[in-house]
């Protein structure tokens, strides 16, 4: 096994090991381990899909930021067929219903787990 270095903030230290101790990781390099095959299991369902997708994204963030989010979505609104908005202390929650090639579906989940402001985006596949 390989060993790698990453830098992280003490309030993000502090919050990793109260989710290793809740979930019950014996250590954070295993709690690490699942967080990333998560993250390559995720990478690998956007890149086999193929033709026409009908999807669900949900997605939090900050309110603060949502000139931001607005403005990149606007840049899909020929794919995005419906969008819920709710807000709660100062967090947005919107769930997308969208359909579109599967190259923007892979497009649009990309931008959104790259944007600074973006808190959660999932995406399940219709």
């Amino acid at each position: 096994m390989e060993i790698i270095s990453i830098s992280i903030d003490k309030d993000t230290l502090s919050e990793l090991v109260t989710i290793q101790k809740n979930l019950g990781f014996k250590s954070r390099s295993k709690l690490l381990r699942a967080t990333l095959n998560s993250l390559l299991n995720e990478y690998r369902i956007m890149e086999s899909l193929k033709g026409h997708i009908d999807s669900v994204f949900v997605m939090t963030y900050r309110e603060s930021e949502k000139h931001n989010i607005s403005d990149l979505l606007h840049k899909f609104e020929d794919s995005i067929k419906t969008v819920v908005h709710q807000h709660h202390v100062g967090i947005c929650l919107e769930v997308l219903i969208i359909c579109a090639d599967a190259e923007r579906i892979r497009e649009l989940f990309a931008l959104l787990k790259k944007e600074k402001g973006v808190r959660s985006v999932s995406c399940s596949v219709l």
